[in-house]
């Protein structure tokens, strides 16, 4: 059964504003493990739905995108966003 991972996307460091929040990635876990190429010595593997990636607005878009196909789910929420406030002065303690 093919899992897909459905991850809500986290805001940009350098991105003040709230524009692209609330947006959700569905993407394919890995079916096979990578192994080195013995031509190029690089990392690959047959598995090429790992280069797959879908963009919903919303969580339940994602979710019964995923039903409809038969995904088993794997849900990743965005870690909360902590913000620490301080004084300019503060940099020179």
């Amino acid at each position: 059964m093919t899992v897909a991972r459905i991850i809500e996307e986290q805001r940009k460091t350098t991105q003040s504003g709230k524009a692209q929040a609330g947006r959700w990635t569905l993407e394919f876990e890995r079916q096979q493990p990578q192994r080195p190429d013995p031509l190029t010595g690089w990392n690959g593997s047959g598995d090429t739905k790992t280069q797959i990636r879908l963009r919903f607005d919303s969580r339940e878009e994602a979710l019964a995108y995923a039903e409809r196909k038969g995904f088993a789910v794997h849900l990743v929420p965005a870690a909360p966003v902590s913000l620490k406030l301080q004084a300019y002065a503060d940099n020179f303690r």
